[in-house]
């Protein structure tokens, strides 16, 4: 580690400072993600059984842009995971639809 508690790292001729009081991270289980039309906000949680309310611990505010870059780089990380550790099994995980009404039962 750098002085002054800093981690400089090279990404593409970019140097990154990562702080000691950031470095360890904030543990999320819950997120939500809303957005206007300009921005994208991301808000994290961590739900504790037994404990009836998530109290946000970190926000990301991306621009549109950003957020579609931040998608992409997920993917292609989540096939990474998958391609060295298998597939990530989601407990309880609906099939999703494109439908524009979720269930797919008929209603009058």
């Amino acid at each position: 580690m750098a002085d002054n508690n800093q981690n400089n790292n090279q990404q593409g001729g970019l140097q990154v400072e990562l702080p000691q009081e950031v470095a360890q991270g904030q543990y999320a289980n819950f997120a939500v993600i809303t957005h206007s039309s300009s921005d994208f906000v991301l808000d994290f949680a961590r739900i504790v059984p037994g404990v009836p309310k998530a109290r946000i611990n970190s926000r990301v505010i991306l621009a549109p842009e950003h957020a579609k870059r931040l998608l992409m780089a997920l993917q292609e990380n989540i096939m990474r995971y998958e391609s060295q550790f298998g597939k990530i099994q989601i407990p309880n995980q609906q099939p999703r639809t494109i439908a524009p009404f979720g269930n797919g039962k008929p209603e009058a």
